[in-house]
């Protein structure tokens, strides 16, 4: 089959919740020093593999649109990033701000994992005052009152998702797409290209600024199942660490 359309996916360079080892969720938190440096790093591999987007689609939070203003002034593409509020990160409810390791203490390994690496349990919800703060950030100012969620399980993030991936695979989203997101966001997107098994997404870990490369065939479907990461052995190895640390 003919590639009809090209999408590069990045996870956000490391940001300073990441660093923390918290449970970052809607937060916006930016990018750390090694983030940024990421990103550079993810632009150049892009640039080497010759990929030009026809459009840059990112979430509206700060780690992702900076990750994506980096990529694009290292690569002067003259593209606009097209910020989608549906890119955003999953929202952890009562678990954000927390450390995972003080969850995993406190909650135990079992709800840990559960609330992790499940598909349809979400956390605990946000309390009124977490919610409140939350929902206050200016980037998150666009999403509809009746889409502000006080804790999400990967498939409602699924399911926001499923309309920006039909997009892509329609080819309606320009026919070379860089989409910026999140660990989760772009797991439900993955799930959704390559139609992954529930035992297959709660094993998959997205590596932040490690560009994955779809090529995908006239009728949406991946040529290779899974994509390509163009530094295959550096972003298998920091997956691995992702996975030691209870996965994304």
């Amino acid at each position: 089959m003919a590639v009809t359309t090209r999408i590069v996916l990045v996870r956000h360079g490391e940001s300073q919740a990441n660093a923390d080892g918290l449970f970052t969720g809607i937060t916006d938190s930016p990018l750390t020093t090694g983030g940024r440096e990421e990103a550079r790093r993810a632009a150049h591999l892009l640039d080497e593999a010759g990929f030009r987007p026809a459009s840059i689609l990112c979430s509206p939070l700060a780690r992702a649109t900076e990750t994506a203003r980096v990529m694009v002034a290292e690569n002067k593409w003259p593209v606009p990033v097209t910020v989608d509020v549906r890119l955003r990160e999953r929202d952890y409810g009562d678990l954000t701000g927390r450390t995972k390791a003080d969850v995993r203490r406190s909650d135990g390994e079992e709800d840990f994992t559960l609330w992790r690496r499940s598909l349809d349990t979400p956390p605990p919800p946000s309390s009124d005052a977490l919610f409140a703060k939350l929902w206050a950030q200016d980037a998150l100012r666009h999403v509809e009152p009746e889409n502000r969620t006080r804790a999400e399980s990967l498939l409602d993030v699924i399911a926001r998702v499923r309309p920006v991936t039909e997009a892509v695979q329609a080819g309606t989203a320009g026919g070379t797409v860089l989409v910026v997101g999140h660990g989760n966001s772009l797991r439900a997107l993955c799930l959704l290209l390559d139609a992954l098994t529930p035992l297959e997404v709660a094993a998959l870990n997205i590596p932040t600024g490690h560009p994955l490369m779809y090529d995908l065939a006239s009728d949406g479907h991946p040529l290779t199942r899974g994509g390509t990461y163009l530094d295959p052995a550096a972003a298998a190895l920091a997956a691995t660490v992702i996975t030691h640390e209870g996965g994304t």
